[in-house]
């Protein structure tokens, strides 16, 4: 008999030390409040974690989790998934994770358009060791523990997302939990790599970009908006119109410049494509319905491998 499926289901019972106010439990809440809607069983998911505050992620998900090194999580997730066609894989890795040493596997994660989802934690700064500046902080911005301002460019990870090939790109707020929720089942639902940025507030090392600062903005007016409430559509209705593609791309990337008074959440881009499964199975056919970890590996003859090591 199925057990019934409660929100609960997807809480571990791990002790959470994240810093009091920390985003990272409004995302921790939208993921659970996701998987809920979407009623996949809890060991049917798998959450990877990379390096940094939100590496702890997979401790307190009620699912499988692995817990990956600096950069790495990515790579490690695409294994699990092609490893296991039918596995639900979400990654989950902080800015300076993700954008800063982990930024080629980010580009060429696009580049596949494997079937899975990607989660970062933005907040600009590189919490767990004490606050140095992450590649999305812009160049000129000094935070209260920096001893001076950024040298650096920031990057822009929706016009990056979208340059590399992912065919489902959003951002969301950590602190708007219910819309943040939606926005996640709406990307683990989407048929190809999908990849959410999520601003989050960093209350111990940012002290510019504050709940207050992104919900009450210049004269009181929230600075975050979200973009479908202004007529805006993010969907490719024809993905073999090279003109209507590059129509997309082009009005995601000047609505991912937009940051200051205003700045759009929601969906930015997407559009359905043949995944890297797909591309796979039509080039191996055998492929089509085996995921590797249902193949028996018993009725093989590895000794000649193994004898060759010796």
């Amino acid at each position: 008999m199925a057990t019934k499926l409660e929100l609960k289901s997807y809480r571990a019972d791990t002790h959470n030390n994240w810093c009091p106010g920390c985003g990272d439990f409004g995302i921790l809440a939208a993921m659970q409040m996701a998987l809920f809607q979407l009623k996949i069983e809890p060991h049917r998911v798998a959450v990877f974690s990379g390096i940094g505050c939100s590496g702890k992620t997979p401790h307190y998900v009620n699912t499988y989790g692995f817990h990956t090194l600096h950069g790495r999580v990515l790579p490690t997730a695409t294994g699990a998934k092609i490893a296991n066609k039918d596995l639900t894989v979400i990654a989950v890795g902080g800015d300076g994770d993700g954008y800063g040493i982990g930024s080629g596997y980010f580009v060429n994660s696009g580049r596949r358009n494997l079937d899975f989802t990607y989660l970062v934690f933005n907040n600009g700064v590189y919490g767990l060791t004490k606050g140095q500046a992450s590649p999305t902080l812009a160049k000129g911005i000094q935070t209260k523990s920096l001893p001076d301002p950024t040298i650096l460019e920031g990057i822009n990870p929706i016009a990056l997302a979208v340059g590399a090939g992912y065919t489902f790109i959003a951002r969301g707020y950590a602190l708007d939990v219910r819309y943040l929720a939606n926005l996640i089942a709406q990307a683990i639902s989407h048929r190809g790599s999908s990849f959410v940025d999520i601003l989050q507030t960093c209350p111990t090392y940012n002290d510019l970009y504050t709940k207050d600062w992104f919900e009450e903005g210049n004269e009181g007016q929230p600075r975050l908006y979200k973009l479908e409430n202004t007529g805006y559509d993010p969907v490719v209705h024809d993905p073999n119109d090279a003109d209507e593609l590059i129509a997309k791309k082009v009005q995601a990337v000047g609505k991912s410049y937009e940051w200051g008074e205003q700045i759009p959440i929601g969906v930015y881009y997407k559009v359905d494509r043949p995944t890297f499964e797909d591309e796979m199975a039509s080039r191996r056919p055998s492929l089509a319905n085996t995921s590797l970890l249902n193949v028996d590996l018993n009725d093989r003859d590895i000794s000649p491998l193994l004898d060759s090591l010796r």
